[in-house]
């Protein structure tokens, strides 16, 4: 019964919030659907598992290092993912337009 309450809340979560205002993950898969997934093959304590795991490492606080050939996350709980797991929007980033200066400051 509280495992496909969880299930319900997370399919209301993706029909309800945009895509565009869901928070960018770092991981490939996105956190609500690895929970969904886990919780959907192994059960509610997976799931919950899962959810805890994700709550923990899925934030702001990491770093990304370098290693010449491979690319790590490290996060504030000091858990290291190889570049495979990882999305491509946080590797990658895409750049900030430069602004272009207004024309009246361009001729002064």
């Amino acid at each position: 019964m509280i495992k496909a309450i969880l299930l319900l809340i997370i399919k209301s979560y993706w029909l309800i919030v945009p895509k565009s205002s869901r928070r960018k993950c770092l991981f490939k898969v996105s956190c609500s659907h690895y929970v969904y997934q886990q919780t959907k093959k192994n059960g509610l304590q997976a799931g919950l598992r899962a959810l805890h795991f994700r709550i923990e490492n899925c934030n702001p606080s990491y770093q990304i290092i370098d290693l010449g050939d491979e690319k790590i996350l490290v996060t504030k709980t000091n858990k290291v993912f190889p570049e495979k797991e990882l999305n491509k929007l946080i590797l990658n980033p895409p750049s900030a337009p430069e602004k272009q200066k207004p024309a009246s400051a361009a001729n002064a």
